[in-house]
């Protein structure tokens, strides 16, 4: 079923998309800001469930590539948005009918709002992942064989790009050359897909999800009950870990953000490590909960998700883990996604505390 994204609804769409980015996907604010000036601009946005798409659409998806904590201070323009899409619109030779988000986690779930109400383009309510990953080959279509590439990338300086690639891990690789030389934050259109593939290879009713955790958010602190045990309610997770941040080493390195951060809680303290997204929580040795399930930072009385660049000492802080879409946990995916790829010598751990092969 469509519905209609105005400017009012954009707040609870980047809340719940920041709580769901597992502290990855930039900061929420600066989407949605860019997400309502292109609202305000060129009117609201018609979001279509999958069911609705036409076998021969053409959807593309956009999103920022590079680190969070570059975009802070280097913020996207409506050029740098639509740029690509038309770039690649133009190198497929074919009108671009629908716009979809890569990942469901901070700025890449209102970027691609921008680009839909800029080029007057329905907005799939349905992304790639489910969460945020930090490198573009990590989205489910992947599994499914859908290429990358073509892919086009742009910049706030007016330089337009478009790759060619073998697989979707070399367009990984030059693209992230390209976004370091750029100044480390890119935007970023591929993914091409027509109805049939994207109905089987996107996580349906994404949109929608990521609406209902910020309007539970705010509801939960209206009529005064704890939002943060909304937010574990809506997502089907688990608060594992509170307590206060004491430490956070953090250094952007090949156009990612990387570092960790340490919570002293009553009950000992609690590491993440992350890389642009929180992948691993341990404590006092034993790993409690990994990637490709997510990992999710919550101020300890509003309940607002805090990303990785915006953790800072003396924060007071609950942890949540919650299940990822059931396709990550496939053997092929935890290769992809799993804590072996970023060199955890550990087996997954889901969300419950189960541990998985490893691999």
């Amino acid at each position: 079923m469509s519905w209609i994204l105005t400017a009012d609804a954009i707040d609870g769409l980047a809340r719940g998309a920041a709580v769901l980015g597992t502290g990855g996907g930039g900061d929420p604010y600066i989407g949605a800001l860019l997400a309502r000036r292109a609202v305000d601009t060129h009117g609201p946005v018609t979001v279509i469930g999958l069911d609705e798409l036409p076998d021969d659409a053409l959807v593309l998806t956009v999103a920022m590539m590079g680190a969070p904590t570059v975009m802070v201070e280097k913020l996207p323009s409506l050029d740098e948005v639509v740029a690509p899409v038309r770039a690649l619109g133009a190198s497929l030779g074919r009108a671009v009918t629908h716009v979809a988000c890569a990942e469901i986690g901070g700025v890449n779930s209102t970027i691609p709002v921008a680009a839909a109400a800029a080029l007057g383009l329905p907005l799939l309510d349905a992304d790639g992942m489910g969460r945020a990953f930090p490198e573009l080959q990590m989205v489910l279509p992947t599994l499914y064989d859908v290429t990358a590439s073509p892919l086009a990338f742009g910049d706030e300086k007016g330089n337009v790009g478009v790759l060619n690639t073998v697989d979707n891990h070399w367009t990984e690789r030059i693209a992230r050359v390209a976004c370091v030389e750029m100044g480390c934050s890119i935007m970023i259109s591929g993914f091409p897909m027509d109805g049939n593939i994207a109905r089987v290879a996107l996580v349906d009713g994404s949109l929608s999800h990521c609406v209902a955790i910020g309007a539970g958010l705010v509801e939960a602190r209206a009529e005064k009950t704890d939002p943060v045990a909304r937010v574990v309610e809506i997502i089907r997770g688990r608060e594992f870990f509170a307590g206060k941040v004491v430490d956070v080493e953090r250094a952007t390195t090949t156009g990612f953000a990387r570092g960790r951060a340490t919570i002293d809680g009553t009950d000992g303290s609690l590491t993440l490590s992350f890389q642009n997204e929180h992948l691993m929580a341990e404590s006092d040795g034993e790993v409690l909960v990994t990637t490709p399930d997510l990992i999710i930072v919550l101020d300890h009385e509003s309940g607002e998700p805090i990303t990785t660049e915006g953790l800072r000492y003396g924060q007071r802080v609950r942890v949540v883990a919650a299940p990822s879409d059931p396709r990550w946990h496939a053997p092929e995916a935890l290769a992809m996604v799993g804590p072996g790829y970023f060199g955890y010598e550990t087996a997954s751990r889901r969300f419950d505390g189960t541990r998985e092969p490893v691999l």
